[in-house]
């Protein structure tokens, strides 16, 4: 098996073509993976943590958020629209309350929400415990 250093990221397979750069290979070592806390600021109520997995330029712009995200007990990420892109939800840990256009739901690991172009979605962790789950935001 192949070990991953921090300083040296593998990155394998890059190509051009029509002048679109296309990463077919990239293995990221999870200690190049960023931490940032962020709190209360924007649609965030409370404090969160988000795990950086992917950036978009290592998305290729295709998506603008790959993380995984921690909201601990009281917090919450605030009802806002999606406009020229969709957000996925998949919960890993943890119990949330959603809310998709208006319509809330109780959500536990291995659930997922997609919420589409134009639509809105909110989601707040009541439980005592934290909440884990994978944000993707994808560019339509």
């Amino acid at each position: 098996m192949d070990t991953i250093s921090q300083s040296d990221p593998y990155m394998n397979g890059v190509s051009q073509n029509n002048n679109h750069q296309n990463i077919t290979t990239m293995i990221k070592n999870s200690q190049d993976i960023r931490v940032e806390t962020v709190e209360n600021s924007g649609n965030i109520e409370g404090r969160i943590s988000k795990n950086i997995i992917l950036t978009p330029a290592e998305m290729l712009e295709r998506a603008s958020m790959f993380n995984i995200i921690t909201l601990p007990s009281g917090s919450r990420i605030k009802e806002h629209p999606h406009i020229e892109d969709a957000e996925i939800y998949y919960i890993l840990e943890g119990e949330a309350e959603v809310t998709d256009n208006g319509r809330t739901a109780i959500m536990h690991a291995g659930d997922v929400m997609f919420t589409g172009n134009g639509d809105r979605h909110s989601i707040a962790n009541h439980s005592g415990k934290d909440v884990r789950f994978l944000a993707c935001i994808l560019r339509m």
